[in-house]
């Protein structure tokens, strides 16, 4: 065999003539020559969270060849509460120039990078029970090819107020957090069609079916996508529909209303009050300056009580429907004293019918004599007794004679029949309408399967497949009720996504049982089914004579009396608890509740200086849990949440929640969850409260709080003492939930003479919508008591004269986190 002279070589021979630096060389020189790339306010990796700062930590990998692999750093362990923005930031540095960089999430619950492929990237902390890690990588890759990468930890801590309590005031401003902000969106009169006139807002302006409504109440957003279609998702463009609950008749004319209490009244006012009454939709767009509506979109639609719509249910075809306009009684017009309202997994707005009776002209003196006993009755029960109505629209004598705009709120049965007269027209009211926010071709339906009465909101139990959804509703009045009505068809999930929506809530909402609540003294309830034929719902009932299910819908109220329902403290908003389905019901005030009638669940008779009157003037919110967390259950739990109270009012029997300056309320209203779909709606939702007070305003405007409240029996039972005029007391045990101490906290205070109402956020949670209703509503078109919204941020006073306008504001958290947390 030939033997090569040199044998074989693993390349530790020196062949390389040239004077090239050694790899020792390039490490020697590498930091006095290197280049920094960097992001964020220092070379020095940080991690943000909710506003703290964190050290920094480093770890880089090894190259091989010519080059350095780059040096990275990230941000250390640190924590951030659920719904806080999170910031990442690292630093790169490198000889060869980096090619690719980006964040990735190594493990915990998964959340969403903004911006993950620069140096400083951000998330929204997950909704989380308990402290839970999440780490994250930083990797960049240089252009040689050589890759380092840092990992920092994030402790996720669980929801918390994110916010100091707003103190108490009476300024003509809407007052946020320190760390928040807030502007003004839509406001009473702003056109919402093409070409109609900017509102002048001097009581000269007209065409209200063609603008923002008065008294704006309950409100939702509903996402749309970049095509203008239906997206659930979308935080960036939606339609926006609010109710239009009443008006505040001295500002909507030049010199006021001209004989409004009696009449006769002039047609164009009396049109302009009619019109400014109902439901509004427009679409909104966030752009680099914010939020703003869109005056001249397609989604843009009145609602108004003149608005075409139809029957649908049980009640449809009913005698007690018809009228000269619908002789079948299948169709009606519009909606009025809309207030509360709720939502439908499948996308539709549910709007209810409030205090609508005080709007007919039924002098009972006399028009008693031409009734039956039982329309008296059923009449008187619903308060249709009013002389001339609330704005004596019936007085009008319209220029065209053929014209029932006015007419139709004349209730008398003065003719021959219920085809020549609008005797029955009230009972065209009082109902849940659904309206489909996505296409203003479809005329609201009113579902009458779901009762009658002065129905303050309508919001929805969770939805399961295969199971039964149940829809919780309350009577607006004093001594009136909690209702829930049950669909008759399990939800089936694909519904959701159905472009026929109305066709939807066919299917659920015009079959199914009414149920009324009550309440017993050991914290159990039992839910009255108000069914024709079952209990003491029949025809031979002594105090009213049942016809029929049209009749018991019709006249849910009676039903409810002869069933035996309990009698609340003014049953106002509903909501329901999107983790655990328990429902929780404001109870406003009560100026006629008694020591004699005090009970378990309104168990509060007292005195609040400065007035002398005795009743429950604070209010309170009540709580259930179903039997079985189940919307199907016939009967339940419950305790009082919260008693709303001065700070400085007896602790034993008045301020049982031991509410101090920062959290003290009254006349609770407005109620709403947090949506699922971000933290403040998830594993511990947080409840926005919102006020509609008389008796606290010597101290402050109207108010929104948020909380998170706990469970359904957290508390215990306690003895309140009640004293009655003649200085008697009697005792009462009630149910009470645990203390909120600082899980309650005062959000925002409005301006003069306000109610808030109204609320809903963008879907992840980031934008906060807001009603404020009727600020200044006690002054004149000569004297406003109030100059808000343009009292808002201005630089300078405005004028004296200035009128004061319902609106809705925007309210975000300055660093971008969940508006609350």
């Amino acid at each position: 065999m030939l033997e090569l002279e040199s044998g074989y070589s693993d390349g530790d021979i020196d062949t390389n003539p040239t004077s090239n630096p050694s790899l020792n060389d390039l490490v020697d020189r590498r930091y006095s020559r290197r280049d920094t790339l960097k992001s964020g306010v220092s070379a020095a990796a940080i991690a943000v969270f909710g506003g703290s700062v964190l050290a920094a930590c480093d770890s880089n990998s090894s190259g091989n060849g010519n080059n350095t692999a780059p040096v990275v750093t990230a941000g250390s362990s640190g924590s951030a509460s659920a719904g806080r923005l999170v910031t990442l930031t690292s630093t790169v540095t490198d000889d060869g120039g980096i090619v690719t960089s980006a964040w990735t999430q190594v493990s915990g619950p998964t959340v969403s990078l903004t911006n993950a492929n620069t140096a400083t990237a951000t998330f929204t902390a997950p909704a989380v029970s308990a402290a839970t890690p999440l780490v994250f990588r930083y990797i960049a890759t240089d252009q040689q090819g050589l890759q380092a990468s840092a990992e920092t930890t994030v402790s996720v801590t669980p929801a918390a107020l994110g916010f100091t309590a707003v103190a108490k005031n009476k300024n003509d401003v809407v007052t946020v957090p320190t760390g928040y902000s807030v502007g003004v969106l839509t406001r009473l009169g702003d056109p919402i069609v093409k070409d109609v006139a900017a509102f002048k807002n001097d009581g000269t302006d007209t065409g209200y079916g063609s603008r923002i409504g008065d008294h704006g109440d309950a409100l939702h957003y509903f996402g749309l996508n970049a095509a203008g279609a239906r997206d659930d998702t979308s935080n960036t463009r939606g339609v926006l529909v609010q109710n239009h609950e009443n008006i505040t008749v001295a500002y909507l004319h030049a010199s006021g209303p001209t004989n409004v209490a009696a009449g006769p009244r002039p047609e164009a006012e009396a049109l302009k009050e009619i019109e400014a009454h109902g439901v509004s939709a427009v679409e909104l767009v966030r752009g680099t300056a914010g939020w703003a509506y869109v005056q001249d979109s397609t989604f843009n639609r009145r609602v108004t009580p003149n608005t075409a719509v139809d029957i649908s249910g049980p009640v449809r075809g009913s005698a007690l429907l018809v009228t000269p306009y619908s002789t079948g009684g299948t169709a009606g017009r519009g909606t009025i004293n809309n207030c509360a309202n709720g939502s439908t997994p499948w996308a539709t707005l549910l709007t209810c019918e409030e205090n609508w009776a005080g709007y007919f002209r039924r002098p009972a003196a006399t028009d008693n004599a031409r009734r039956t006993p039982k329309e008296v009755t059923a009449l008187s029960r619903y308060g249709v007794t009013s002389t001339n109505g609330n704005y004596a629209w019936a007085s009008v004598t319209p220029a065209d004679a053929s014209n029932t705009t006015y007419r139709r709120w004349d209730a008398q049965a003065t003719g021959t029949s219920s085809t020549t007269d609008y005797r029955n027209e009230p009972n065209q009211f009082g109902w849940v309408v659904e309206i489909d926010p996505y296409d203003r071709s479809k005329a609201p339906r009113k579902r009458t399967a779901l009762g009658r009465m002065n129905h303050e909101g309508c919001w929805p139990g969770p939805f399961v497949a295969g199971r039964k959804p149940a829809f919780y509703m309350g009577d607006d009045a004093q001594n009136e009720y909690l209702y829930k009505f049950v669909s008759a068809t399990g939800w089936a999930e694909a519904d959701a996504t159905n472009a026929d929506r109305l066709a939807i809530g066919d299917k659920y909402l015009d079959a199914g049982t009414l149920y009324v609540a009550k309440f017993n003294a050991d914290g159990t309830g039992q839910w009255l089914p108000l069914v024709f034929g079952q209990g003491n719902v029949v025809s031979t009932n002594a105090t009213y004579a049942f016809a029929d299910q049209a009749d018991v819908l019709t006249h849910a109220r009676l039903a409810a009396d002869v069933q035996g329902a309990t009698r609340m403290d003014r049953p106002e908003w509903t909501a329901v608890n999107p983790v655990t389905g328990e429902v929780y019901l404001t109870l406003t005030n009560n100026a006629s509740r008694t020591t004699a009638t005090a009970d378990a669940a309104n168990p509060r008779v007292y005195v609040d200086p400065p007035s002398t009157a005795r009743g429950n003037r604070n209010g309170h919110i009540i709580r259930l849990r179903e039997t079985g967390d189940t919307t199907e259950a016939t009967s339940f739990n419950w305790d009082i949440y919260l008693f709303a109270a001065g700070s400085d009012l007896d602790a034993t029997n008045i301020n049982l929640s031991a509410l101090t300056a920062d959290n003290d309320l009254s006349s609770p209203d407005g109620l709403w969850f947090g949506r699922p779909s971000n933290a403040s709606g998830q594993v511990t939702p947080l409840l926005w409260i919102q006020t509609d007070d008389g008796a606290f305003t010597d101290v402050t405007n109207n108010q929104m709080l948020a909380a998170f409240p706990g469970r359904v029996g957290d508390g215990g039972t306690r003895t309140v003492t009640n004293t009655a005029a003649d200085g008697t007391t009697s005792q009462v045990v009630t149910r009470i939930g645990a203390a909120p101490g600082t899980n309650l906290r005062r959000f925002l205070v409005g301006p003069v003479e306000c109610e808030i109402t109204g609320v809903d956020s963008t879907p992840d949670g980031r934008t906060l919508f807001v009603g404020i209703q009727h600020p200044g509503e006690n002054g004149t078109a000569a004297t406003p008591t109030s100059k808000w919204p343009d009292s808002q941020g201005a630089v300078s006073t405005p004028p004296a004269t200035t009128r004061p306008r319902s609106a809705v504001v925007v309210v975000v958290k300055n660093d971008g986190g969940v508006v609350g947390l």
